[in-house]
């Protein structure tokens, strides 16, 4: 598996536990929802900032601090190494 595929899932995977969060936020607010979510989705958060800042690809100027911005820093990301 290549770097930037391995953060292309991470990116993915934070962006999509960051709407299930809030859409049970939003909805039910089950608390079950959240326990399991929510550590997901900070690991996500974190695989996407290690995987940014070892991919060779996101030394472009401003791709590695973009990763940063919780919820969609990978998609931001992924959007600008293209």
């Amino acid at each position: 598996m290549t770097a930037v595929r391995a953060l292309r899932i991470a990116a993915a995977a934070e962006a999509v536990s960051l709407a299930v969060l809030l859409a049970n936020l939003v909805t039910v607010h089950t608390e079950a929802i959240s326990s399991l979510v929510g550590p997901l989705h900070g690991t996500a958060y974190l695989a996407v900032i290690a995987a940014t800042w070892l991919t060779p690809e996101t030394a472009v100027p401003g791709a590695r601090w973009r990763s940063v911005v919780p919820g969609i820093g990978g998609l931001l990301t992924l959007r600008r190494i293209g």
